[in-house]
């Protein structure tokens, strides 16, 4: 019976992987390019799709927390105390390496499915250095650095929206705070007069908001609690990654898991969706400049990814579905980050070892950038 709740949980992992991956790579949705979109060219569509996404994980999740079916706190993601100095930096130093990249794990795993073995080495240098951050070497830098300064949350002892708010007006506002915040975020997606004829676009935000509902469910009732600890999760790229190759390489009995069947599933949806779009490309490293800019850039989001608590779906979309004071905190650490990632390729100034040369915008406008 073990066995057989380990697999109900990867296989529904595997089903909304594959969704949110199939979905993804034929939006040729990004992160990163949102961002770069946003913040270079102005333009906020895909933006306001990961938007519609949080949107979306808003309302069905506080349905979830406000019928009793999901308990924030028993999530990694609204703790008693806040360790914020780890977050916002954690979150500034993903956001550099993810320029560096040109994507974030989540986007990695969409590129392997599309054929870029560039994406693979990062995977596999982003999961090593997230594990030495979790459990290896570095564990006890992460323990004194990025959680010994923490703020306890007053009164609620809840590091969420609510949990903040709520002792400070005497009543519940979750259901208040939920509807208001959703119907914002869905409504500027919407009123976009081009994204409403991005179909595409608009259903990658839709699955993906879901699919972190499911992953809530999955997690939350495919697990059997008298066997393991029943922690509910969703979707996140940062610890999944790590426990992933960790169970490749050592104990391949953690592989049965939520995490794991959503990072497979997402790099088969996105194999599935480049076949079907006659898209499908091996590629590989340009020369020795890219590969290092790679390599460091997924030194830099696993370390950050695992101070933040998440990358930009884990802490944008997963912990904004549960209205956690960690989204903004990472969120904004992430976008500073990017934006000086950014800064530094389009100026070409030197990066520890990187040469002083113009480079191209790695996301948003380039070949590379729409997977």
């Amino acid at each position: 019976m073990d066995d057989l709740n380990a697999w109900w949980a990867a296989l529904a992992g595997l089903a909304i992987g594959i969704a949110v991956g199939f979905t993804t790579r034929r939006a040729r949705l990004c992160s990163f390019g949102a961002i770069e979109d946003a913040l270079v060219g102005s333009d906020t569509r895909r933006l306001r799709v990961f938007g519609l996404a949080l949107g979306i994980a808003i309302a069905g999740t506080q349905f979830l927390v406000l019928t009793g079916l999901l308990d924030p706190q028993a999530t990694s993601y609204v703790p008693g105390a806040l360790p914020w100095i780890g977050i916002a930096f954690g979150g500034v130093m993903f956001g550099l390496g993810m320029a560096l990249v040109g994507t974030c794990a989540f986007g990695s795993c969409i590129r392997l499915g599309s054929g870029d073995l560039r994406s693979l080495v990062v995977l596999l240098v982003f999961g090593i250095t997230a594990y030495a951050m979790l459990r290896g070497t570095l564990a006890t830098y992460r323990i004194a650095f990025g959680e010994a300064w923490a703020l306890a949350i007053p009164h609620s002892g809840q590091a969420d929206l609510p949990g903040l708010i709520e002792p400070l007006l005497g009543l519940s506002s979750r259901a208040l705070l939920a509807a208001g915040i959703a119907a914002i975020l869905i409504a500027l997606a919407v009123a976009d007069t081009r994204l409403r004829k991005a179909r595409r676009l608009l259903a990658a935000g839709v699955v993906l908001g879901a699919g972190v509902i499911g992953g809530w469910l999955a997690t939350q009732f495919l697990v059997d609690e008298f066997q393991q600890a029943a922690r509910p999760q969703s979707l996140t790229f940062v610890a999944p990654v790590a426990i992933t190759l960790h169970g490749l390489l050592l104990d391949g009995a953690t592989l049965l898991n939520f995490g794991t069947g959503s990072i497979v599933g997402v790099i088969l949806g996105a194999f599935a969706a480049a076949r079907a779009g006659d898209e499908f490309r091996w590629e590989a490293f340009d020369d020795a400049r890219e590969m290092k800019r790679h390599l460091l850039g997924a030194v830099l989001m696993g370390a950050g990814g695992v101070l933040c608590g998440g990358c930009t779906i884990g802490q944008g979309i997963t912990a904004g579905s549960l209205m956690a004071l960690s989204f903004p905190l990472a969120v904004a650490g992430m976008m500073i980050g990017a934006r000086l990632g950014i800064a530094f390729l389009v100026e070409g100034r030197a990066l520890f070892f990187l040469p002083r040369r113009p480079a191209r915008s790695r996301l948003g406008g380039g070949r590379r950038a729409r997977s």
